[in-house]
C-alpha cells in the first residue's frame, strides 16, 4: 500500500563519488549514457580542508563523506558552511574498526585515543564542522542497506517542519578482510544532495517522496547494477541516472524490510 502522505523538496546541487565515478559531473556523463561506465577503484580526494593535524588521522570513510559533502555544499555557498547536514552510513569506519578489533584480540592492547574517536559513528560529521567552520545542526543516521533512504526521510521532514535548506550525505567506505567476509563493501562510494524547501533560481529538480512497498528498482547497465546492490549508498544511482538524464520520472529505493521509498523526479526547466 502507497503511504498517502508524500513531501516534497527541490534539488540544488549534487556531490557523487565512487568507483569509476570521479565526481559529479563525470558521473553525469557516464549515468546518462554519453560515456561508457570503467570500474576502477574509487578515487579518494585528499582532505584539504582540515587542518594538517587532522589531515593526518582520517581515513576512508571520512574522506568519502568530505568530498561529496564539499562538492555539493561549495556549489550553494563559497565555503560550505551554514547549511544543515545529514550525514548517513550503513555502518562507518570499517577499516577502523578492523584495526581496533584486532589490536584488542592481540597480546598489546593499546590504543590510540585517535582509534577511538575516529571509530564513533558521528566522526565524518565532526570533521566537516572542523574542514568547513559550519555551526548548523547535523543529524547522524544508520539504517543499515536503508541508510540512504532514512536519511532522504529525515531531510525531507526537516524542510517540511522548518523551511530553509538542508544537505543529506549518504557514504560507505569498504570493510578490509575478516570484516569483508559478513560485510562484502567493497568500496568507497558517497552521494550528497543540497535540498531546499521551495523553488528558487538554484532549483534544478523537484523531488517528491512516499513510502510504498515496491520493489526496489534495478539499473539496466550490469556493472552498474552491481555496484548499486555492493555499496548501500549506492542504492542512490537510479535516482542520480534520472537526474543525469534530466528525465521525469520515479524510482523506488530500499528501505526497511517491508517499506521502500518511491521518490518523483521532475526537471525545473
Amino acid at each position: 500500500m502507497t503511504s498517502p502522505t508524500s513531501l516534497t523538496a527541490y534539488v540544488q546541487a549534487i556531490g557523487l563519488r565512487g568507483p569509476g565515478l570521479e565526481g559529479w559531473l563525470a558521473a553525469q556523463r557516464v549515468l546518462a549514457g554519453v560515456a561508457p561506465y570503467l570500474p576502477e577503484r574509487t578515487v579518494l580526494p585528499a582532505a584539504n580542508r582540515l587542518p594538517p593535524a587532522e589531515r593526518r588521522r582520517v581515513g576512508a570513510v571520512v574522506k568519502i563523506a568530505l568530498a561529496v559533502a564539499d562538492e555539493a555544499l561549495s556549489q550553494v555557498v563559497p565555503d560550505g558552511a551554514g547549511i544543515p547536514t545529514i550525514f548517513t552510513s550503513s555502518g562507518g569506519d570499517g577499516e577502523n574498526y578492523n584495526v581496533i578489533c584486532s589490536t584488542l584480540a592481540s597480546d598489546d592492547r593499546a590504543l590510540s585515543p585517535t582509534r577511538f574517536h575516529n571509530s564513533v559513528h558521528n566522526a565524518p560529521s565532526g570533521y566537516w564542522s572542523i574542514a568547513s567552520g559550519d555551526r548548523a545542526p547535523s543529524q547522524v543516521l544508520c539504517a543499515h542497506d536503508g541508510s540512504l533512504a532514512a536519511g532522504l526521510l529525515e531531510a525531507f521532514t526537516q524542510l517540511a517542519l522548518d523551511g530553509g535548506r538542508v544537505a543529506v550525505v549518504a557514504y560507505e567506505a569498504d570493510y578490509p578482510e575478516p570484516l569483508r567476509a559478513v560485510r562484502p563493501i567493497p568500496d568507497a562510494f558517497g552521494v550528497a544532495l543540497v535540498l531546499a524547501a521551495a523553488p528558487d533560481a538554484q532549483a534544478r529538480f523537484k523531488l517528491t517522496i512516499a513510502l510504498v512497498d515496491s520493489a526496489t528498482d534495478a539499473l539496466t547497465e550490469p556493472a552498474l547494477e552491481a555496484l548499486r546492490l555492493a555499496i548501500p549508498s549506492a542504492r542512490a544511482l537510479p535516482l542520480a541516472t534520472l537526474m543525469a538524464r534530466g528525465e521525469t520520472g520515479s524510482c523506488v529505493i530500499e528501505y526497511l524490510p517491508g517499506s521502500s521509498l518511491r521518490v518523483e523526479v521532475a526537471p525545473c526547466s
